[in-house]
């Protein structure tokens, strides 16, 4: 009976919410590192190479948050009012959020802000630590004891190392 008052309401969409950016975050970051690892070619990088780089990391996380979303209201089996499409598909802001300081640093490269070659390397950088941020202030927002939250963000950020590694190896 207390989740049909208008608090519990908040409170559910505010969990909801540290959810989304937890989930999100984490996706966007993960997703952010492959398509660097897959797009990078060590040693034939340009500036138009880096742009177009960036380019498809911004269209891969939309078509992942476009998805994500559809199948989200897909899912659901109860009847759906009029813009609760729009609604769905709006919720998935943090996926793209995450991957938008690997798209800058992409595209700073691509407009010669900083030298195409050997870019992918702070923007792995960057993203390992946004795994890691993310699971230490998730951990914390769960009231989590920082050496817990600190192993949480310790196994998040490993998210990422793993594509590094995978990369290192695949190439």
């Amino acid at each position: 009976m207390a989740q049909d008052t208008p608090a519990a309401g908040a409170e559910r969409h505010r969990h909801d919410t540290r959810e989304a950016i937890m989930f999100g975050g984490v996706y966007g970051s993960v997703l952010a590192c492959s398509m660097v690892a897959a797009l990078s070619q060590y040693g034939q990088a340009s500036q138009a190479r880096r742009r177009y780089d960036a380019l498809w990391l911004l269209v891969t996380a939309l078509a992942s948050a476009l998805a994500h979303g559809y199948a989200h209201y897909i899912a659901e089996r109860s009847p759906h009012r009029r813009w609760d499409a729009v609604r769905v598909l709006a919720e998935e802001w943090p996926l793209v959020t995450a991957v938008l300081p690997t798209v800058a640093i992409l595209a700073g490269a691509g407009l010669g802000w900083w030298p195409p070659n050997g870019v992918e390397y702070p923007a792995f950088t960057l993203n390992i630590a946004l795994l890691f941020t993310l699971g230490l202030v998730t951990a914390r927002w769960a009231h989590r004891p920082w050496r817990t939250a600190l192993l949480i963000g310790l196994v998040d950020a490993l998210l990422g190392v793993g594509v590094v590694v995978a990369n290192a190896l695949i190439k």
